[in-house]
């Protein structure tokens, strides 16, 4: 079987195993057949993050090995709270929510993930609620908490953290949540013969807390001692930027897979727009490219950074991942529209997702239908010009176009200028765009 480890190790998506004193075992046991892997999702929000793609694409590369992978949903654990990598006590979800987010999150597991079942190694979807939902407060403690021993426990980092922070300490709700996720372990370990868990760097002491219980529970063999299973975690790094700033976040906030939280577009040029100090990590990450491939345009990076090969690579490899196609080529369609001005070929959505940033006013719509408006006139009252003097000389060199077409001194606007009934969009030059909006009040 391909080598995961290797595949995973030259991406720089390995940052601890818990093999790490002999990796060699790690990679044996892999080897040896198809195994089951695990990595778990907390439903947070509506949507996940490209921060929550890189323990996807550990698991598509899972799949891709020969392995079979497991996405377990947090129906549970969600409404608890992960402490690690909080400064705060996270704010509870309803159940309502949660599973509303799980349902928001569902389609982009199946973008990254073979589900079908005729595949060779098909993945697998689990809500931990289904197991979980079921023990009660006794089981719990009497079964799975007395394995625990709080000693241990305060001294994880995700806790220890919380701990000698006396102004926001930790609940025990949340201070539970390790027991949570370790049982999670034992009981896909149980149902399913997983081996393996994956996570991110801040998840190593939940993994070794699941392992220590699967243990502690197993059964026991002829001579008394419990039978210690090849069990293992991988850890990913906290992956920054260059600049040692979080993954996931634009100016105008979170990145997200999910469409109805950023466009198709918006995503496209999120990835367009990776430095030249962070593209290369980034196609490592979040691309299948092969190393030769990779390394290349890695090349290209350093010996002729403005033809920014690399970056449209990127953009258009994870949006087709994530998108589709379809939705490609329209990003690509938008980006060039956009710098060509041919704006009348965009569709509604694309054309709301493609000016959403622009600065844009307000206009009665009686002012076209009893018109037409003058241009000279508009100009003053948008964020292209200061006032009528410049907006004259403006349009006097040819430097305006309304819809992407120039405009002459003289221009007017009327209703026929409209984009889809509701918009004209003015230009400066090359680069100043500003949205007006035509209303019927």
């Amino acid at each position: 079987m391909p080598n995961l480890i290797e595949e995973l190790s030259w991406r720089g998506l390995i940052h601890q195993t818990t093999a790490d004193a002999n990796r060699a075992v790690l990679v044996d046991h892999l080897a040896a057949g198809q195994r089951v892997v695990y990595a778990g999702f907390d439903p947070t929000a509506e949507s996940v993050t490209i921060g929550n793609l890189i323990p996807m694409m550990m698991l598509a590369h899972v799949q891709r090995a020969g392995h079979r992978p497991i996405v377990v949903m947090g129906g549970a654990t969600g409404m608890i709270g992960d402490p690690s990598g909080k400064s705060a006590e996270r704010q509870l979800q309803t159940r309502e929510t949660v599973e509303r987010n799980i349902e928001g999150q569902r389609p982009s597991f199946a973008r990254v993930l073979d589900f079908s079942p005729t595949s060779k190694a098909p993945a697998i979807m689990l809500n931990n609620a289904d197991w979980l939902g079921k023990m009660t407060f006794l089981d719990m403690l009497r079964d799975v908490g007395k394995h625990f021993s709080v000693n241990m426990m305060i001294q994880k980092e995700s806790v220890a953290a919380r701990l000698n922070t006396r102004e926001q300490g930790i609940s025990y709700t949340e201070f539970s949540y390790m027991i949570l996720q370790a049982y999670d372990f034992e009981h896909i370990h149980r149902t399913y013969g997983c081996t393996v868990q994956m996570g991110g760097s801040d998840q190593f002491g939940n993994i070794v807390a699941g392992i220590d219980l699967i243990r502690k529970r197993s059964p026991k063999s002829p001579a008394g001692d419990a039978e210690r299973a090849d069990l293992f975690g991988i850890t990913a790094p906290l992956v920054t930027k260059a600049d040692g700033s979080k993954i996931g976040k634009s100016e105008s906030g979170a990145i997200y897979l999910g469409a109805h939280k950023t466009s198709p577009y918006a995503f496209h040029q999120f990835w367009l727009n990776a430095s030249d100090a962070d593209v290369v990590n980034f196609l490592k990450w979040y691309t299948f490219l092969d190393r030769a491939t990779v390394e290349g345009l890695a090349e290209s990076v350093r010996t002729n950074p403005g033809a920014r090969e690399a970056q449209r690579r990127l953009a258009d490899e994870v949006v087709r991942m994530i998108h589709g196609e379809t939705e490609l080529a329209k990003a690509i369609a938008a980006a060039q529209a956009l710098f060509s001005g041919d704006v009348r070929s965009l569709d509604a959505a694309t054309l709301k997702d493609v000016f959403a940033e622009v600065p844009r006013s307000t206009h009665a719509r009686a002012e076209l239908a009893n018109g037409p408006v003058s241009l000279l006139d508009l100009l003053p009252q948008t964020s292209l010009v200061a006032s009528k003097r410049e907006a004259r000389e403006f349009l006097q060199n040819g430097a305006i176009s309304v819809n992407g077409e120039k405009a002459g001194p003289d221009r007017t606007l009327t209703t026929a200028d409209l984009l889809h009934g509701t918009t004209i969009l003015l230009r400066r030059g090359k680069k100043q765009w500003h949205a007006t909006e035509w209303n019927a009040a």
